[in-house]
């Protein structure tokens, strides 16, 4: 079902159906500030397998987890280091997803991470309405692999189907760009995905931040 979560006075039932979805262990697409989202409750190893079905994606590709609150980072997280927390408070809300470390104590199965879980914080009254109920949604672009992503619920509708329980329409994303993705799990802080934060802004906060393609800020590529 698609329910409009676009008026925050009449959002609420909407948000509701969307809560029980999660609990039941069914999936949601949800809006963000970037591009729609199909997620699931990031603690049910079997409904992150759907998300991941649904994407037509193995668990090799594991998928990003969306927090409602700064301050779940260090739940989920070990060892923090400044340069993440400095791009944190610069850019969350927003398009901006850390790869960390993962509390070794955490019981869930997102897929072959390797021990680190990649964060986001995202800039959507309507997600962030959901995620402080649900707690952390295991969460990826809401297109099936290789096809454009969504920017409308309409649009995730007509790939994923009835896959997904509940599609929660926010309007058109007014980002329509994926988070930039900074790799902060191996030492110095490394761009792996261009996205919605320009590296610029980005070395603005971390001026040691490595580029896409390897290179320094001191370091220029040839």
């Amino acid at each position: 079902m698609v329910l409009d979560c676009r008026d925050p006075a009449t959002r609420g039932p909407s948000i509701d159906e969307a809560v029980h979805a999660v609990a039941r262990g069914e999936l949601v697409v949800l809006p963000t500030d970037t591009v729609y989202g199909v997620g699931a409750d990031a603690f049910n190893p079997a409904a992150v397998a759907r998300v991941l079905a649904a994407k037509g994606r193995g668990r090799q590709m594991p998928p990003p987890v969306l927090i409602g609150h700064e301050r779940t980072l260090d739940g989920l997280a070990l060892d923090v280091g400044d340069d993440v927390r400095a791009l944190v408070a610069a850019f969350w809300p927003g398009g901006l997803t850390v790869i960390c470390r993962a509390q070794p104590s955490l019981a869930w199965d997102l897929g072959e991470t390797n021990g680190t879980v990649a964060l986001r914080m995202p800039d959507d009254e309507c997600a962030l309405a959901l995620l402080r109920r649900t707690g952390p949604l295991a969460v990826t672009s809401a297109n099936v692999t290789g096809a454009p992503a969504a920017r409308t619920a309409q649009e995730a509708q007509g790939q994923l189907g009835t896959s997904v329980a509940v599609y929660l329409d926010g309007g058109p994303a007014s980002g329509g760009v994926p988070s930039t993705i900074v790799d902060a799990s191996r030492g110095v802080p490394r761009v792996v995905r261009a996205g919605a934060i320009a590296l610029d802004a980005l070395r603005d906060v971390v001026p040691s931040l490595v580029g896409p393609g390897g290179e320094s800020e001191a370091e220029p590529p040839a």
